[in-house]
């Protein structure tokens, strides 16, 4: 029986490149990859993933994760806790328009292809390592669907069955602050947090929001595709990050100094597009 998966309002001008469902999967042999957790320096650890079978490009996965503190490794395969993450990489030659609504894709700034492409490799990176949610809430604004469709077009291509017993739903309470149909506050999403206790065990909670959101509950800035990991059991403390390691801060929301220096890191590098 095919698992429910509740997606209300899925919107139809999301690109339909995004959208691989079950029956597509099932055309294409299970790859056969496998996931290494190493340290990387002081207190940065790395998931890689090794491809022992040929896989079309747009499969292919090159990206590697960062995550720190190396301690919270063990925390991060418990079901009670929470991954609050940004949308991931957008087209910055674009803006919101003023007064656009939480559904008015036209009007909104999109994920970049390099975007959908790194969320994509994000999803299958975490399905290989055991990372897979178990429930996700995702704003109602374009680029956050996206970036979850992305994700799930990464689990489908690791395992055609990664999406069963997970459920996915909008949920406004994450549109980003101060813009038309935005949250007013983050009491509701702070309440979501501490209410989470693993759900029925099947994964995490993932809510996938926005910049000012998070750094409101958080007080982090965090980059696009970014994940802080939060735990419920201690008053919604963040106990680290996870990102891609070719992850580097938008020029917009960080002094250019952490951005170039950032993309100089990145850059020497051997991963990623």
């Amino acid at each position: 029986m095919k698992p429910h998966v509740e997606k209300p309002a899925l919107l139809a001008c999301l690109l339909t490149s995004l959208l691989v469902g079950p029956a597509q999967a099932q055309d294409v042999a299970k790859p056969n990859w496998t996931g290494e957790i190493a340290p990387v320096s002081g207190f940065t650890g790395q998931m890689s993933m090794t491809m022992e079978t040929d896989v079309p490009k747009d499969m292919a996965v090159e990206e590697v994760v960062r995550f720190e503190p190396w301690q919270m490794l063990d925390d991060l395969f418990r079901d009670d806790i929470v991954f609050l993450m940004r949308g991931g990489p957008t087209d910055w030659t674009t803006a919101d328009a003023d007064g656009t609504g939480a559904q008015d894709c036209e009007n909104q700034r999109l994920l970049s292809e390099t975007g959908q492409d790194r969320m994509r490799q994000l999803g299958a990176l975490m399905v290989v390592h055991g990372l897979r949610p178990g429930k996700v809430k995702v704003s109602q604004w374009c680029r956050a669907q996206e970036t979850y469709l992305s994700l799930e077009t990464g689990m489908l291509h690791a395992d055609i069955n990664a999406l069963d017993g997970m459920t996915s739903a909008l949920m406004p309470s994450l549109n980003p602050m101060g813009m038309v149909h935005g949250a007013s506050d983050v009491d509701v999403l702070r309440r979501a947090i501490s209410d989470w206790d693993g759900g029925d065990g099947k994964g995490p909670l993932l809510l996938i929001t926005h910049f000012n959101n998070i750094a409101a509950l958080t007080e982090f800035n965090v980059y696009e595709g970014e994940m802080l990991i939060l735990d419920p059991t201690r008053g919604g403390r963040v106990l680290g990050y996870l990102r891609l390691g070719s992850s580097v801060p938008d020029s917009v929301r960080f002094p250019k100094d952490v951005v170039a220096f950032a993309q100089r890191q990145a850059a020497k590098a051997d991963f990623g597009n």
